[in-house]
C-alpha cells in the first residue's frame, strides 16, 4: 500500500504541474494576443510611417498560421488599398502627423486602379502641407507610380529605378501537348477568349494581339499621363525609348540615371534618409540610433483613427481574386462563402448595396450564385451599384450585371464575356505506352466521358452545346443589364478584354469613379444626407491572430526589394508561377469558366511568387 500511495502521490504531482504548465500558456497566449493588437496608445507625434512590405490589395487573405509557423517564414505583407487611403486622409488633417513617410524597400506592387487611389491621397496630403517622403533600394513601375506624388524621392546610391511598361510574353504549351500526345479538348464562345490558346498554340493569334495591344495600349497612357502629371519634370520618353543610352550616359549606375531623369530627387542610404525625416518630423526620444525618427505605424494608427458610424448602414461586399465554387477566401472569392453573406445580410435592414469587384472571374456556377444573391437585395427595393477595381472581367463582370449603376476607372480591366472550358484525355499517351481502351457501349454516352479512351463525337457536340448556352446565358444577363440587344452584347462580347475607358464608350461601364463614388451615388439614391449613413463591409472580421503570428517570425523580414537583379529574379519566378498556374487549371477538375487570361496577376498570386512557395508546390504537384 506504501507504494501505491507513493505512486498515485507522484501522478497527482505530475497532473498538478501539467495543470500549471498549460495554465501558465494559456494566459501568457492570452497576453501576448492582447498586446499584440495594435492600439491607440502606441500613437506619437511625428510621421506617419507606411512600410510596404508586400502587395496593395482590395481584400487580405487570412493567414494561415500553421503554415507560417512550420514554415518560419513571416507572411507577405497585404495592405488593403481603402485603409492606405483613409491612413493619408486623416494625417493629412491631424497637427500630430508632420509627414508621411513611405518605406518602398520590400514593396511587390498593386493594381494601377489601387495605386492611382493611394497616389490621389497622397496628393491630398501635400495639399494640406505634409511632406511626403519616399525611400527604396530600387523603384520598378508600381513604386514609382506611388512614389511619383511624393514631395522628396530617395534612392539608395547602390541601387536605382527602371521603368518597363505594361505586357510581356505569355507561355503557350501547345506544341508540348502534342509531344505528349495529350488531347486538350477546348470547348469555347469568343474570337477573342484567349485564355483557352496557351492549350492550343505556340503562339498568339492574330484576334488575341490585337485585343492586348489595344488593352496595354490603354493602360500605359494613363500611367504616363498620372506619373508625369505628378513629376512634370520627368523625362519618360528618355527613359522609356532611349533606355540604354540613358543608362550608359551615367557608366551603368542606376541610381545617378535615375536623378538625371528625374525620377528620384536624393541619393542617400537609409540614415541619411532618416535623419532628414527626423528634421522634418521630429527625433525619436526613445531611440537614439542614427536614422531614427519619430513616427506612428501604419496599424496602430489606423486604430485610432477608425471612421464614425453614423446613421444607417451602406453594405459592401467585396469580390476579389478568382471566382471559385465553395468557402474559399477571404482574398479568393469563394462563391458559397459571399453568398452566405449576402443572405445573412439581409436581415440587416440596409439602406443600399455596393459589390466591389476585383476579380479576373472564374467559375460560372460561382459567379451566379454570387448573382442570385445579389439580386435577392434588389428585390428589397435597394439601390445596388457595382465599383470596378482594377479588374472585373468575365466572371467578375457576371457578378457585376444586377447592378443599378456600374463606376469604373480608366484604368480598370473588364469585359471578357465569353467562356471556355478544357478538358484533357489522355488517348495518345497511353497508346503509346501500350495501354488501349476498349468494351461496349449501349448507347454514345455509354462510358463517357473517357480520359483515356477518348470522347466519342456526341459528348464533344453535348460539351460545347453546354457551352454556348453558358455563353447566351451571360449575353442575356448583360444585355438586361445594360439595356441592349443580345447582337450588340454579343458585338462587344466574344470574349474581348476593355480598358474601363473604352468600357464606358461602349456601354459596359456608366461612370467613372472610384469606390467612394459609388458609395455617394447610392446614398443620394437611398435619400440619405451627409452624416445619416456609414459604410458596412460584409465579412471584414480581422482573426485576432494575425498580428500575433506576424511578432512571433518577425525575426526576418518578408522577401521583396532588393536591387534590379532581386527585381529581375522575382519575374523568372513569377514567370514558372505561370506556367504552374496554367498546367494546373488543364489538369484540374473543373466547370465552365469565365476567366480573364490577360489580366495581371492577383494579389494571391504575386504573395505566392514572392515567398517562393506557390509555384514550387504547382510543379511539385503537377509532377508528382
Amino acid at each position: 500500500m506504501a507504494f501505491a500511495g507513493k505512486v498515485w502521490r507522484l501522478l497527482v504531482g505530475i497532473k498538478d504541474g501539467l495543470s500549471l504548465v498549460f495554465l501558465l500558456l494559456f494566459f501568457m497566449a492570452l497576453y501576448a494576443i492582447l498586446t499584440a493588437r495594435p492600439s491607440p496608445a502606441q500613437v506619437r507625434e511625428g510621421a506617419l510611417l507606411l512600410q510596404l512590405d508586400g502587395v496593395v490589395v482590395e481584400e487580405k487573405a487570412p493567414i494561415d498560421p500553421i503554415g507560417v509557423l512550420l514554415s518560419g517564414e513571416p507572411p507577405i505583407g497585404e495592405y488593403q488599398s481603402r485603409d492606405l487611403v483613409h491612413a493619408i486622409d486623416a494625417a493629412a488633417q491631424d497637427d500630430r502627423i508632420k509627414a508621411i513617410v513611405l518605406d518602398l524597400t520590400s514593396f511587390l506592387g498593386g493594381g494601377q486602379v489601387h495605386l492611382q487611389d493611394i497616389g490621389a491621397a497622397l496628393d491630398r496630403a501635400r495639399a494640406a502641407e505634409k511632406p511626403v517622403l519616399t525611400y527604396a533600394l530600387f523603384y520598378g513601375d508600381d513604386a514609382m507610380m506611388l512614389a511619383s506624388h511624393a514631395s522628396e524621392v530617395w534612392v539608395d546610391p547602390m541601387g536605382g529605378a527602371v521603368i518597363a511598361g505594361p505586357g510581356g510574353s505569355n507561355l503557350y504549351f501547345g506544341e508540348l501537348l502534342e509531344n505528349l500526345d495529350v488531347n486538350a479538348r477546348i470547348y469555347k464562345v469568343g474570337e477573342y477568349k484567349s485564355a483557352v490558346e496557351p492549350y492550343s498554340r505556340s503562339g498568339m493569334s492574330p484576334e488575341a494581339r490585337e485585343n492586348y495591344q489595344a488593352l496595354y495600349g490603354a493602360l500605359w497612357e494613363e500611367w504616363q499621363a498620372n506619373v508625369k502629371k505628378a513629376r512634370p519634370k520627368l523625362q519618360l520618353d528618355r527613359i522609356t525609348q532611349n533606355a540604354v543610352e540613358w543608362v550608359a550616359a551615367s557608366e551603368g549606375d542606376l541610381a545617378s540615371a535615375a536623378m538625371s531623369a528625374g525620377l528620384v530627387d536624393r541619393l542617400g542610404g537609409k540614415t541619411e534618409f532618416g535623419e532628414r525625416v527626423a528634421e522634418i518630423a521630429g527625433a525619436d526620444s526613445w531611440d537614439d540610433t542614427p536614422g531614427t525618427f519619430a513616427h506612428t505605424e501604419f496599424e496602430p494608427w489606423l486604430a485610432e483613427t477608425e471612421p464614425d458610424r453614423p446613421g444607417r448602414k451602406i453594405g459592401v461586399v467585396t469580390i476579389a481574386g478568382q471566382i471559385v465554387d465553395g468557402d474559399a477566401g477571404p482574398g479568393t472569392a469563394g462563391g458559397d462563402r459571399i453568398r452566405d453573406l449576402l443572405l445573412d445580410a439581409l436581415d440587416e435592414d440596409l439602406a443600399a448595396l455596393v459589390v466591389r469587384v476585383d476579380s479576373p472571374g472564374g467559375s460560372v456556377t460561382a459567379s451566379e450564385e454570387i448573382r442570385r444573391a445579389i439580386l435577392r437585395h434588389k428585390a428589397k427595393d435597394i439601390p445596388v451599384v457595382v465599383s470596378m477595381a482594377n479588374v472585373a472581367a468575365s466572371g467578375g463582370y457576371w457578378v457585376s450585371t444586377p447592378a443599378d449603376r456600374i463606376f469604373a476607372e480608366p484604368e480598370t480591366i473588364t469585359g471578357s464575356i465569353g467562356i471556355f472550358a478544357v478538358i484533357p484525355t489522355f488517348e495518345g499517351t497511353a497508346a503509346n505506352w501500350g495501354i488501349h481502351a476498349d468494351g461496349v457501349r449501349t448507347t454514345p454516352l455509354s462510358g463517357q466521358p473517357d480520359l483515356i479512351g477518348g470522347f466519342t463525337p456526341e459528348i464533344d457536340a453535348i460539351l460545347q452545346s453546354s457551352i454556348e448556352d453558358g455563353y447566351r446565358d451571360f449575353l442575356a444577363r448583360v444585355a438586361e443589364s445594360r439595356k441592349l440587344s443580345t447582337e450588340q452584347v454579343d458585338r462587344i462580347g466574344q470574349g474581348r478584354v476593355w480598358d474601363g475607358g473604352t468600357a464606358r464608350q461602349i456601354g459596359l461601364v456608366d461612370q467613372y469613379g472610384g469606390l467612394q463614388d459609388a458609395l455617394a451615388w447610392a446614398a443620394t439614391q437611398a435619400e440619405l444626407e451627409d452624416g445619416d449613413w456609414h459604410v458596412e463591409y460584409l465579412g471584414s472580421e480581422t482573426k485576432p491572430f494575425d498580428s500575433l503570428i506576424r511578432q512571433l517570425v518577425a525575426g526576418e523580414r518578408a522577401p521583396g526589394g532588393g536591387d534590379l537583379f532581386a527585381a529581375v529574379a522575382r519575374a523568372e519566378q513569377l514567370r514558372l508561377a505561370q506556367a504552374g498556374r496554367i498546367l494546373e487549371r488543364l489538369l484540374s477538375a473543373q466547370g465552365m469558366q469565365a476567366y480573364c487570361l490577360e489580366c495581371p496577376p492577383s494579389a494571391a498570386q504575386r504573395t505566392e511568387t514572392a515567398s517562393g512557395r506557390g509555384w514550387l508546390a504547382r510543379i511539385a504537384r503537377l509532377l508528382d
